[in-house]
């Protein structure tokens, strides 16, 4: 069983009568869900990730303490402590008389402010250019089981996605790296004798060049050991994974050097495609550094299109 389907039984079975019996007053401010760190809020939890912070377990997210007052969250905080223990053969772990890091009762405001930096989920042009993929990945990932204030879907809904001008920015210096590591430097380090440099070239175009395809995808790079995973599963050039499975894990041998050369020029032309099929280039050609300064120029924002091209790397 998945985390989340662990999750929301259990919350079905033991949580919603506890909140409809002890909390009916509040529950009109209250949202329950599972969501932020740890595969199971992604859906990529298997057999492995039960080793440990897997359990039947959920978030309560309350709003300020002038709609919900700390003896409210207290008195919550003290009910889900004693929630049953076991459920379909798992146990949950032992929590702080305040729940753990990962669930239990939280302050919407505070979740968010340690994820993304902001209370409300509004976030400045340069808090869009710096916060880390992987947190906003994790600040709307999972599922929300209900959300009778409306608070948390609105933040969830306005970090959605990047804003057009940030994603092309992103973008952009995306697709410069591709071009700088994958197209040029590659071959460069191979004929100065620098295998291991050519193979970190290869590291920084397969980074690149996925972060250019989440990017395309308008959905958020995951935490690095779930990128691939989250890669195959994304609708469009998730096809791609398999070949840059292949650059990262061979060797830079003479023969394989030059196959490994002609891959990386197939993933560029695959997403130059789709950079025309968005609209997102006026560039012609095979060159990838040449699409990331058109994609830079079709910014509408002067501010953002102005900042250096790697701004948001």
């Amino acid at each position: 069983m998945k985390g989340i389907e662990l999750s929301e039984a259990y919350f079905e079975e033991y949580g919603r009568p506890m909140l409809e019996s002890e909390f009916a007053d509040v529950l009109p401010c209250l949202a329950v869900g599972l969501f932020g760190s740890g595969s199971e809020c992604f859906g990529f939890d298997d057999d492995v990730s039960s080793d440990h912070d897997f359990e039947p377990g959920f978030c309560i997210f309350l709003p300020d303490e002038d709609t919900v007052d700390r003896r409210t969250a207290f008195l919550l905080e003290r009910a889900y402590a004693k929630l049953p223990k076991e459920f379909m053969g798992y146990r949950r772990a032992m929590l702080s008389p305040v729940g753990g890091a990962r669930k239990g009762v939280l302050r919407t405001e505070e979740f968010f402010e340690e994820k993304i930096g902001s209370k409300d989920g509004i976030l400045t042009v340069n808090q869009w250019l710096t916060v880390p993929e992987q947190a906003l990945a994790e600040a709307t990932n999972g599922k929300l089981f209900f959300d009778n204030y409306g608070e948390v879907t609105k933040i969830r809904e306005n970090l959605a996605t990047y804003p057009e001008a940030i994603r092309r920015k992103k973008l952009a210096g995306n697709l410069l790296l591709m071009a700088q590591s994958g197209q040029y430097n590659y071959r460069r380090c191979l004929d100065h004798g620098e295998e291991a440099a050519a193979q970190l070239a290869v590291f920084e175009f397969v980074n690149s060049a996925m972060n250019v395809i989440f990017l395309l995808n308008n959905n958020y790079k995951p935490y690095y050991k779930w990128s691939f995973r989250a890669l195959r599963a994304l609708p469009e050039l998730s096809i791609e994974a398999e070949v840059m499975e292949y650059l990262l894990t061979t060797g830079n041998g003479k023969d394989t050097a030059e196959e490994k050369y002609y891959t990386i020029e197939g993933i560029a032309a695959d997403i130059i495609d789709e950079l025309a099929e968005q609209k997102l280039t006026n560039a012609i050609c095979g060159d990838l550094e040449k699409h990331a300064y058109s994609v830079n120029d079709g910014i509408d924002d002067a501010e953002i299109r102005n900042l250096h091209i790697l701004a948001a790397i």
